[in-house]
C-alpha cells in the first residue's frame, strides 16, 4: 500500500532558504506547509495537522523556542526540528526542555535534513519486533503511543525519547552504545547530538524517577544500561 505524503510545516524567516528547502522536500515527495514567524507557525500548526514541525529559532514576531511552549501548552505534540545556528550546550537544553525532538545546525547538508525529517515521522527506522508494549519496573511503556504509564497516571513522551528507551529496554541489562544510538537515531556520533542524547537520557531518568528500582546507568566512554533492582 502506497504510504501518505509526510506533512511538514516549514517555519523560516529566511524567504530565500524557505523556498529552497520547500522546494527540495516537495521534490522527495513530502507536503510543505510554509509559515514565515512563529506566530504564523503557531497559528497554522493549531489549524492543521502536521508529521513534522521543522523551525527557526530566532525569528520575528515569535521566536521559535515561545512557539514551541504554546504548542506544549495547547497539547499539539507533533515533533519538532530546530533549524539554528545556536549550538550551545544551554541552548540546545532550553530547546528539548521545552518539547523539541531533534536540532539540526545550520549551515547543513539537505540530505541531512530529509533523513532526520523521515526518522521523526517513523518513515526510516528499522522494523521493531512484534512487542510494542512492555513493562519497565512498576511501569508500562507503549512504544507505538510514546506512553509511560504508571497506574492511572500517564506520560506522553516524545518521539525521540520513545526511540531511546525502545533501545534501552530492548537491551534491558546491556550496555547499548552511545554510538549505536547516535548513528541510528542521528545519523553521526558527533560532539553535538551526544550532548543531545544525554538531555534524552537525564529526561527519561526523570519520567522513570517514581519506580527508585528503575535505573539508567551511565557506562562512561562507552554507553547506557537499564537495570531494574528485584
Amino acid at each position: 500500500m502506497k504510504q501518505s505524503k509526510i506533512k511538514v510545516l516549514l517555519v523560516e524567516d529566511e524567504r530565500m532558504l524557505a523556498e529552497i528547502l520547500a522546494d527540495t522536500l516537495t521534490n522527495r515527495g513530502m507536503e510543505i506547509s510554509l509559515a514565515h514567524d512563529g506566530e504564523e507557525g503557531l497559528h497554522k500548526a493549531r489549524e492543521a495537522e502536521y508529521d513534522v514541525i521543522v523551525s527557526d529559532i530566532m525569528m520575528p514576531r515569535m521566536d521559535g523556542y515561545t512557539m514551541v511552549e504554546q504548542l506544549r501548552k495547547a497539547g499539539i505534540t507533533t515533533p519538532v526540528m530546530f533549524l539554528t545556528a545556536r549550538s550551545t550546550t544551554e541552548d540546545v537544553v532550553h530547546g528539548f526542555e521545552l518539547g523539541a525532538a531533534d536540532y539540526l545546525k545550520k549551515p547543513f547538508a539537505l540530505d541531512e535534513l530529509i533523513v532526520r525529517i523521515r526518522s521523526l515521522v517513523g518513515r526510516s527506522r528499522p522494523a521493531q519486533p512484534d512487542q510494542t508494549i512492555y513493562t519497565i519496573g512498576l511501569y508500562s511503556f507503549d512504544t507505538q503511543r510514546g506512553v509511560l504509564s504508571l497506574g492511572a497516571n500517564t506520560i506522553k513522551i516524545s518521539s525521540r525519547e520513545a526511540e531511546v528507551l525502545t533501545r534501552l529496554v530492548q537491551a534491558q541489562g546491556e550496555v547499548v552504545t552511545s554510538a549505536k544510538i547516535l548513528k541510528e537515531l542521528w545519523g553521526d556520533d558527533s560532539f553535538f547530538n551526544m550532548r543531545s542524547l544525554n538531555v534524552f537520557i537525564s529526561r527519561l531518568r526523570t519520567h522513570l524517577a517514581a519506580d527508585p528500582k528503575v535505573q539508567i546507568l551511565n557506562i562512561r566512554g562507552v554507553g547506557y544500561r537499564l537495570i531494574i533492582d528485584k
